[in-house]
């Protein structure tokens, strides 16, 4: 009976530290970047969202997904320690795009506190 008491208050007290951890958290540097004005000679522009898991576990991104085809976002794979900094890298290709203004945004979803962030770019393609 002891040893089952004792079984019983060790597991408890294994549970509760457990859950006592703050779960992973993203916090992004930026999360919006503006290309500005650019040239249609050169369509194809790169940026870089640097991030900290904030957090007190690992954090993981399961995905990152643009809102069209012309915005390509690349993403550490492995996972963030807390503490550690990871990046997304975004290309945005405007050949054959059409002249002027554009806003795309990214959706990124991770296993921390807050599961979805969306980060935003956008820019001016002039002649």
């Amino acid at each position: 009976m002891k040893k089952l008491l004792l079984f019983a208050l060790l597991l408890i007290c294994s549970a509760t530290a457990v859950l006592a951890q703050k779960p992973a958290e993203i916090k992004f540097d930026a999360v919006s970047h503006n290309f500005g004005e650019f040239s249609k000679q050169n369509p194809i522009v790169s940026t870089k969202f640097t991030f900290t898991n904030v957090g007190e576990q690992d954090l993981v991104i399961n995905q990152a997904v643009a809102s069209c085809g012309c915005t390509v976002p690349k993403y550490t794979k492995e996972p963030i320690k807390p503490g550690q900094k990871g990046e997304i890298n975004v290309t945005y290709n405007g050949t054959g795009k059409a002249l002027g203004h554009f806003k795309k945004s990214i959706t990124v979803r991770t296993n921390g506190a807050v599961e979805i962030t969306r980060l935003y770019i956008e820019g001016d393609m002039k002649e």
